[in-house]
């Protein structure tokens, strides 16, 4: 039986998916952020009705939103939410964004509901009680040998012009295949058993905070480029099936 809590993001995930559907492909007027970054209508309505169900459910609750901003970030229990995330894609009508709904407990991701209404999939899980996939259970691969294994990128641009650039060559010549499937696709590839690692390093945690806890709970293990836990600041990703992770990171170390 999900939470209550899960049973609420759930409720404001399907709500965001009914805007979104209603924007899509309907060329909203976009808007530049400060930080250069996107932003339209549908962003900022998914936003106020995802975080108008949370709070309507549990009103103590914390909240840190891409659009609408922060709110008793020092509350036990704080909602992360990202409404649309990969607006760029969105705006250029490729249905590879989602929306991002995360609970952070005492400094743990313990939920995640990731929802992409366009591309026909919604995984979620909170911790202890699995992950699932449209409504099916999931769980990661078991490979363990690194020449069989697929690994996707995301955004790579910082690691480019790192020292690493040339270690995640040497990585990409070992392993079985490289893609580069991106946003939430590639994590929900990863928790179903379809690929065994993701590497990113320019990343904001609103984009990662729900499909880490999806991925650990299909039992893979997901930190930063370091093997760090992930926190508030965490801008970079290693999420792997867990067998591979420790030869991974050495690798790129």
């Amino acid at each position: 039986m999900p939470s209550a809590e899960l049973q609420a993001a759930r409720e404001a995930a399907q709500a965001a998916a009914d805007i979104i559907r209603s924007f899509y492909q309907r060329n909203p007027a976009v808007r530049t952020k400060p930080d250069l970054s996107p932003v339209t209508e549908a962003d900022v309505r998914c936003e106020e009705a995802i975080r108008a169900i949370l709070a309507k459910h549990f009103p103590s609750y914390g909240f840190y939103g891409e659009e609408t901003g922060q709110h008793d970030l020092g509350a036990e229990s704080v909602w992360l939410v990202d409404p649309i995330d990969g607006t760029k894609s969105f705006v250029r009508e490729c249905p590879f964004f989602s929306t991002q709904i995360a609970l952070l407990r005492a400094g743990r991701f313990v939920l995640g509901v990731s929802s992409a209404p366009v591309y026909g999939e919604i995984a979620w899980a909170e911790a202890g009680a699995g992950a699932y996939l449209n409504g099916a259970p999931i769980s990661v691969s078991t490979h363990r040998e690194l020449g069989a294994s697929f690994l996707s990128t995301g955004n790579i641009k910082t690691l480019a012009g790192s020292a690493q650039w040339l270690k995640l060559g040497d990585l990409i010549g070992r392993v079985g295949r490289i893609r580069g499937y991106g946003d939430f696709v590639h994590y929900h590839l990863l928790a179903r058993g379809a690929l065994e690692a993701v590497i990113e390093s320019d990343v904001n945690i609103l984009d990662i905070a729900a499909l880490s806890v999806i991925v650990q709970e299909a039992g893979g293990v997901f930190t930063d480029l370091a093997g760090k836990a992930l926190t508030l600041e965490t801008t970079s990703v290693l999420a792997s099936n867990g067998t591979l992770h420790p030869q991974i990171l050495a690798l790129l170390a």
